[in-house]
């Protein structure tokens, strides 16, 4: 398998579809993906489980709980009836602009 837009820990083939899903995940502010934004700092499927590790770009973002839910529901729309979803917010380590992805740099004229 080629590298990973996030680090990820499960089966190969749930590797795609979540990460298909992550990408229809927008931030409204900054009008790019949380896989992009470098907000997903890990991803694990264990036992019918999906549970992943995310932080926002501050913790006063406004949007915090609209890109949570928008995550569960997009996971959830695109992997087995049976997975459970736990997406965890984390703080450390603290998000900087070196997680941005090369598309969201040139987005964003970085």
């Amino acid at each position: 398998m080629t590298s990973t837009p996030f680090p990820y820990d499960g089966p190969d083939a749930l590797l795609e579809p979540i990460a298909k899903a992550l990408r229809r995940v927008v931030d409204p502010e900054v009008s790019i993906n949380v896989v992009d934004l470098g907000l997903i700092y890990q991803v694990s499927v264990a036992d019918n489980k999906v549970h992943a590790r995310v932080t926002m770009t501050s913790a006063a973002c406004p949007v915090t709980d609209l890109i949570i839910e928008e995550i569960e529901n997009e996971l959830d729309r695109d992997l087995p009836p049976d997975m459970l979803i736990q997406v965890e917010l984390v703080w450390e380590p603290p998000w900087s602009e070196e997680r941005l992805s090369e598309r969201a740099r040139r987005f964003m004229d970085r």
